[in-house]
């Protein structure tokens, strides 16, 4: 009886042991493979990024080519094409915000992240926009003056309707719409080059996650 009951003591001990031991890999299992999947939705995105970036870089030379050559067609084919791509992208970031915060990954850190990179998306692709219309337009004392409502009379000749009697007032109010459009175009700017710099903070996190993520799969 004095055995039986060693003996029982003993086993005991040894099934829980097991069966912490079964638990435990089962639970290594669910965070491996979810640490896959969060990888796998991280390099994803990154994906995504560069595709916006080609996408800016597709803009910048269209915009360029109109600049140069003023063809309207052509750079508003491409800025449909390029409101395209960027939706697409939109709608691709917003599915991995859903699957980051599914059960089968719980990061809702992760789904925070890429919810600002969207907003600050949104808002350098508004003031890209923004600095190109103030171009097109240009500065008020520099733009071309257009003569299609002018008359010709054969006796006079060409009567221009932009001749006006230069004065003080007129001046102060070319100079001061001068310095709005100015302004305009320096917040722009700077809009622009503060949501880059968030942008690739965000990213910088994003590549350390990816090979923290890796470091534990190594290991």
């Amino acid at each position: 009886m004095e055995d039986f009951d060693k003996k029982l003591s003993i086993s005991e001990p040894e099934s829980c042991t097991m069966e912490n031991h079964v638990h435990e890999e089962e639970k290594g299992s669910k965070m491996n493979g979810a640490s896959v999947t969060v990888i796998g939705l991280l390099r994803r995105f990154l994906a995504v990024q560069q595709r916006r970036a080609l996408a800016y870089a597709r803009l910048k030379r269209g915009f360029e080519d109109y600049m140069g050559s003023g063809g309207e067609l052509a750079y508003q084919q491409l800025c449909s094409e390029i409101t395209v791509e960027f939706n697409d992208c939109s709608k691709q970031v917003l599915k991995m915000e859903s699957l980051f915060l599914s059960p089968d990954c719980c990061r809702e850190d992760l789904a925070r992240l890429l919810k600002s990179v969207q907003a600050q998306e949104k808002e350098k692709l508004h003031l890209t926009a923004t600095i190109q219309v103030l171009k097109k337009a240009g500065r008020p004392s520099e733009r071309l003056v257009s003569h299609e409502n002018c008359r010709v009379r054969q006796s006079t000749g060409h009567e221009c309707v932009h001749i006006q009697q230069i004065t003080e007032a007129s001046g102060t109010e070319e100079a001061e719409a001068d310095a709005q459009y100015d302004n305009a175009m320096k917040e722009a700017i700077k809009g622009v080059q503060d949501a880059v710099i968030a942008i690739n903070e965000c990213l910088e996190e994003v590549r350390y996650e990816i090979e923290a993520l890796e470091a534990l799969e190594a290991e």
